[in-house]
């Protein structure tokens, strides 16, 4: 099923198959990797958050990973990873991933908002995901493996009248506060 097509770029579902392309993006030092059995548990769950652009010559150019969960006014869409190979950048293809990921949030699953992690030091990509409407929700204090802080960025969903989903925390948080992992 393929949701979007150029000339020269194809975005769609994921598949097992991707597991043996994407070194190419996955080498970069930005992109958070993870053990086969992780990719293959979110392919198996939550397919419709996972797709991939791939080029004329079948390279893997970028990719997003992502899920739903929650419950009540916490149901929401999560990127897990969003990442595009460095040669492939500034084409707009992070956006148009993140597009995909926030319309089958809204569409599919009529979730409240969208949230990501992001390293605090990333200021290229915290840019970024300002220019797509998110903003930072909160910060989590030692989020990562090497103790570095994340943002945790969210954006409103159509179902979210008020916006209340998307109104910052004033104090920081700890992993272990975190409502899901």
């Amino acid at each position: 099923f393929i949701f979007y097509k150029t000339k020269m770029t194809t975005i769609r579902r994921f598949t097992t198959d991707d597991l043996f392309t994407f070194n190419n993006v996955n080498l970069d030092i930005l992109t958070e990797t993870y053990n086969f059995p992780f990719y293959l548990q979110y392919l198996t769950k939550w397919p419709e958050y996972c797709q991939t652009a791939q080029g004329s010559w079948d390279q893997c150019m970028g990719y997003i990973l992502g899920k739903v969960e929650g419950e009540k006014e916490l149901w929401h869409g999560h990127v897990t990873a969003v990442t595009v190979a460095p040669e492939f950048r500034r084409q707009n293809l992070a956006e148009k991933l993140m597009n995909l990921l926030e319309n089958v949030t809204e569409h599919v699953h009529n979730g409240y908002f969208v949230d990501l992690f992001v390293r605090a030091s990333n200021t290229v990509a915290i840019g970024m995901y300002k220019k797509f409407g998110y903003s930072v929700y909160r910060t989590v204090l030692g989020y990562y493996g090497d103790n570095e802080d994340a943002y945790d960025m969210r954006k409103a969903m159509p179902r979210d009248i008020g916006k209340k989903s998307v109104i910052p925390l004033k104090k920081p948080i700890q992993p272990h506060e975190l409502e899901f992992h």
